[in-house]
């Protein structure tokens, strides 16, 4: 069985639009960790922060990533504080090939400027908030990354062939297989 391909980084870098082509790319399925956490649930992710808050919806998270782990031969989409829970980014690191889709805070309020699906930006200062945040997850993104990427100013098909590029080349720690990747 073909291993898990985990995007992981933060909101804005294209996490669930290139898991989508990539998946397409290798015939294999995308899953989304937010919108497994909002089918589960039947709320969205801004309605779970209200209710529960941030912690209460990191607990959703861990389980719903634990159980998206556990499959075999799906792209995966994480939200971009998977990564904070110790117990996350070793689920994520044993889940298969981990590929941290990099990104600049420019990029990041373009992308997310209008995205009211975004709890952690209804803030006063959204630039502030995702330097902050930057600069916690960077490290830990990079910590379990066996790929990096950057996804600046680049179409996603591009970023895509890019990451095949990387998961042919690097030789990852179970086979792909050339079917998936031809």
């Amino acid at each position: 069985m073909l291993p898990n391909i985990i995007l992981v980084g933060p909101m804005g870098a294209g996490k669930s639009t290139i898991g989508r082509l990539l998946a397409k790319e290798l015939r294999l399925p995308f899953r989304d960790s937010d919108k497994e956490i909002e089918q589960r649930t039947g709320a969205s992710i801004p309605l779970i922060f209200d209710v529960e808050g941030e912690q209460g919806f990191r607990e959703r998270e861990h389980v719903a990533i634990q159980d998206l782990c556990q499959m075999r031969g799906v792209v995966l989409a994480t939200g971009g504080g998977a990564v904070l829970r110790e117990d996350n980014r070793e689920v994520l690191r044993a889940g298969g090939q981990v590929i941290y889709l990099c990104t600049s805070v420019d990029q990041q309020l373009d992308r997310t400027s209008r995205d009211r699906n975004r709890p952690l930006l209804q803030a006063p200062n959204p630039r502030q908030v995702l330097t902050g945040l930057m600069a916690v997850r960077d490290p830990l993104y990079r910590e379990i990354a066996d790929i990096i990427i950057q996804t600046d100013e680049r179409p996603p098909r591009l970023v895509v062939q890019e990451i095949l590029s990387q998961l042919q080349s690097s030789g990852p720690r179970e086979s792909l297989g050339r079917s998936a990747l031809s």
